[in-house]
């Protein structure tokens, strides 16, 4: 076992807070719980979340409040009392929707219509940049390591300023990207010279191990290599880990999924899924080459696939999922010893969430439990194909179709028993979504119960409540 970890290497956990930050409260007993399944370190994507000062602060949240500073600071000392370093994620040229949607930083985009992409050219958006990580760093004391994200990054060189710079002779979309990651991580380690600094490889994948050497990354950065898929390509993921080390990047890292990668509106994770994902991961840690150094994996929780796209799995629906995988990861496979870790540890008497039923027992065990099997229960209900397609049934496409509702001439026996049906799935989906609700503001931001009922109950309870409405209308025009 001892060889399986010090193959891996460190073992961290996302905590993605652009979608669902979790009450402080909440925040400390995940903590708690990650230290008891093992995990070294925390990667956190703070986004909107942080609390920036100054020009920045338009940069806070305005569905709920941003973390204030005693929390970021508490959070971490938690986490180290833990024994867990916390390594803040900190986008610094795609995926900077949380930024360049204010109308003030319009002008810092790529494109106009490209919300995630900064334009590398305008030396303003390069001082933000340095000014987001500056207050970031201020807020970690004694902080050693840095994740500068800089995955998809769209449109790069599509913008008015690029097609200049790219018509210059010898001048290519990849140098344009690596120039300005570089002036980036050569600025911090100007300001913070003791710093690692961890980025995203995807837009390097592609490029040549000449490229990379050229580029002047090398030495300043280490590349997380991110793959969430359960048949993840083995032998493709060794060759791109051994193109870095090749190119003098040999402190590489993994990035794996234990939720938030199934697809972007998913609510409840698949444990296997994931499972299969680290399985995949542990044979690429077993086929690297000795001179690849395999600093760790960052095991991703995404609760959104960007700012601007829906919350998918949140994280209390997940714990079962993050378990199984730390455990896969600790044993070299899922094994049946594995199996029984997670259920013993959590108290639960299956790995997968779908399956681990109602129950009265507390969450000590399993912060959040009593939320993960209502989210359960109501997503089954949300997904039963006699609710969803509930106007597709035989009845109301029979005897309540649309043109029937127009001409108010309908079968009063028929649509008084479509009626009927209709209010009882309602009131079912009713009751157990107010239980959902009244748990999930106990752990997220009434805002998260807000959106999370939107998205998820609304489009399924609005059509039954339309048909319960047109039926009485009608049974008005037709019933003395």
């Amino acid at each position: 076992m001892e060889s399986i970890l010090k193959m891996i290497g460190k073992k961290l956990v996302h905590l993605d807070l652009k979608g669902a930050p979790p009450r402080v409260e909440y925040l400390h007993k995940l903590i708690e719980l990650f230290s008891q399944l093992g995990v070294d370190g925390l990667l956190v994507e703070y986004e909107d979340m942080f609390p920036y000062e100054g020009g920045l602060k338009l940069l806070q949240a305005t569905a709920q409040p941003a973390y204030s500073r005693e929390e970021v600071l508490s959070m971490q000392e938690f986490a180290k009392s833990k024994g867990m370093e916390v390594i803040p994620l900190v986008q610094t040229f795609g995926h900077m929707e949380f930024v360049l949607k204010h109308r003030p930083m319009w002008s810092l985009r790529e494109m106009a219509h490209c919300v995630g992409t900064l334009n590398p050219h305008k030396e303003e958006g390069f001082k933000l940049v340095m000014e987001m990580l500056r207050q970031v760093v201020e807020l970690h004391p004694g902080l050693h390591t840095l994740h500068i994200g800089a995955d998809e990054v769209y449109m790069l060189g599509e913008g008015e300023e690029s097609k200049l710079w790219l018509a210059s002779p010898g001048h290519t979309v990849e140098q344009l990207f690596l120039s300005h990651v570089t002036k980036v991580a050569q600025a911090i380690k100007e300001a913070w010279p003791d710093m690692t600094i961890i980025m995203w490889d995807d837009m390097m994948r592609g490029m040549s191990k000449d490229t990379l050497k050229a580029s002047g990354l090398v030495g300043l950065v280490q590349p997380m290599l991110w793959d969430y898929t359960p048949n993840l390509d083995v032998d493709r993921t060794v060759s791109l880990l051994e193109k870095y080390c090749n190119a003098g990047m040999s402190e590489l890292w993994a990035a794996s999924s234990f939720k938030g990668s199934t697809s972007v509106y998913t609510c409840v994770p698949s444990t296997q899924r994931h499972v299969d994902n680290h399985v995949q991961w542990l044979k690429v840690a077993a086929s690297l080459s000795a001179a690849v150094n395999l600093q760790g994996i960052a095991i991703t929780g995404w609760q959104r696939y960007d700012h601007l796209s829906v919350l998918c799995e949140l994280m209390h629906v997940a714990l079962p999922s993050l378990a199984a995988c730390l455990q896969t990861l600790d044993h070299g496979q899922f094994s049946a010893e594995a199996q029984s870790r997670v259920t013993e540890r959590l108290g639960i008497p299956s790995v997968e969430v779908e399956a681990i039923g109602r129950t009265s027992a507390d969450d000590s065990l399993f912060p959040g439990r009593k939320l993960a099997e209502l989210t359960v229960e109501l997503n089954s209900l949300l997904n039963s194909e006699d609710i969803r397609f509930f106007e597709n049934n035989m009845y109301v496409r029979g005897w309540f179709s649309p043109y029937q509702r127009q001409r108010k001439m309908v079968s009063p026996l028929i649509t008084m028993q479509i009626h009927s049906q209709a209010s009882s799935y309602l009131a079912t989906l009713q009751e157990k979504a107010e239980a959902v609700r009244e748990e999930m503001v106990r752990l997220y931001p009434d805002s998260t119960s807000q959106e999370w009922m939107e998205e998820n109950v609304s489009p399924v309870v609005a059509p039954l409540q339309r048909i319960t409405e047109d039926i009485s209308t009608c049974l008005n025009q037709m019933v003395p």
